[in-house]
């Protein structure tokens, strides 16, 4: 047997979980696919969010707060293990807004999920004039926004090179430019690549992205996923502009402004259109009027992995004992509890987290 665990997708989700067992000392081998992969770590905005998630589910808001919580130490211990920082800054985060009545509404239904999660949702609303004092670039179509003092972002490259160094450096064995073809088990998992690779392991967990719509399904799951393209544009590097990140804009640690992201329903075409970045463009040029002169240098579309309520899924295949599906579309603001609090998840040990409102029996129809 070559290992406690084998990890199927070499994404920031399974590298996640592998660093995290590695951490509790038990033995990981990744199967990553191939170059042509759909890969939503390499196409990501960045964000490490709490705000606006879980509005119709607690569970996840106090998940993804989980998360934010354990960034900075996370962030910090892969830095001192492989020298790759993956660039945190967790100050607040903006959703801003053009019109007051967008803006109460969201206040409204963060007030019920601030009770529901007993006060836990450190929030305030800034109008234009507080928020200029902040953002002193910020145009004068956005009326106000919400600054939640929980959110921040991070560079996704570096987080995945960070991520995967350290996986090898913990003694993981991290297979390159695999496509699975099929997983069985009978004392053991037995894992048959199409080049002929062979990976045997006690335990297997499915975080194959948009990949586990297919494997799923053979190993017990229903992995009713989906792809949903979202494009992103950046400019050239620019002096230090904004303070803090929003759902339209980000600027990353080299200085580029990242703007983004649509969110478009097209099946697994990751292309780029005219339509998409005009769009993206004439958003951001009304949050900062500034960036209209700003040259932009790259544009890029990448799928994200969606279940039908959006939600992550954690679940124990019934069929395949020992297998683990586990997927979500927030892979880097939930990177930390996938290394951290995921791992007892699996080792079914007195610190697991309570899971169940993520398994795959809330898509029951019964």
């Amino acid at each position: 047997m070559d290992s406690d665990y084998a990890i199927i997708g070499g994404g920031v989700v399974g590298l996640s979980v592998a660093w995290g067992l590695l951490g509790r000392g038990r033995s990981v081998t990744v199967i990553d696919g191939d170059d042509g992969s759909f890969r939503a770590s390499r196409g990501n905005f960045g964000l490490v969010w709490v705000q606006s998630k879980g509005m119709n589910q607690p569970r996840y808001a106090s998940w993804s707060q989980g998360s934010a919580a354990a960034w900075r130490g996370f962030a910090d211990e892969l830095r001192e293990g492989t020298g790759e920082d993956p660039a945190l800054q967790q100050n607040g985060g903006y959703d801003f807004h053009f019109s007051e009545e967008t803006l109460a509404e969201t206040v409204a239904r963060y007030e019920v999920l601030k009770a529901k999660l007993d006060g836990n949702y450190p929030y305030e609303v800034l109008g234009h004039n507080e928020l200029r004092m902040e953002e002193p670039a910020i145009g004068p179509k956005v009326v106000g926004a919400i600054l939640h003092h929980q959110d921040g972002h991070a560079n996704p490259l570096k987080l995945l090179r960070a991520l995967a160094a350290d996986v090898r450096r913990r003694g993981g064995r991290v297979l390159n430019g695999k496509t699975v073809q099929s997983v069985t088990r009978n004392d053991v998992f037995r894992i048959e690549c199409t080049d002929g690779t062979i990976v045997e392991a006690a335990r297997t967990v499915l975080s194959a992205g948009l990949g586990s719509a297919v494997l799923g399904p053979k190993m017990g799951f229903r992995a009713p996923i989906r792809p949903q393209r979202g494009q992103v544009l950046i400019t050239e590097k620019l002096p230090k502009v904004f303070k803090r990140p929003s759902l339209i804009t980000r600027q990353v640690d080299e200085g580029g402004v990242q703007i983004g992201a649509t969110n478009e329903e097209v099946g697994h075409n990751d292309t780029v259109t005219v339509e998409g970045m005009a769009g993206l463009a004439a958003q951001a040029i009304a949050a900062y009027p500034m960036l209209a002169k700003a040259q932009l240098v790259r544009s890029w579309g990448a799928l994200r992995v969606l279940s039908p309520d959006g939600l992550p899924i954690y679940q124990q295949s019934r069929e395949m004992s020992g297998a683990y599906l586990v997927t979500c579309h927030s892979g880097v603001t939930l990177a930390a509890a996938h290394a951290r609090f995921l791992p007892d998840w699996l080792e079914g040990t007195a610190q697991a987290p309570d899971l169940e409102v993520f398994s795959e029996d809330r898509f029951d129809l019964s």
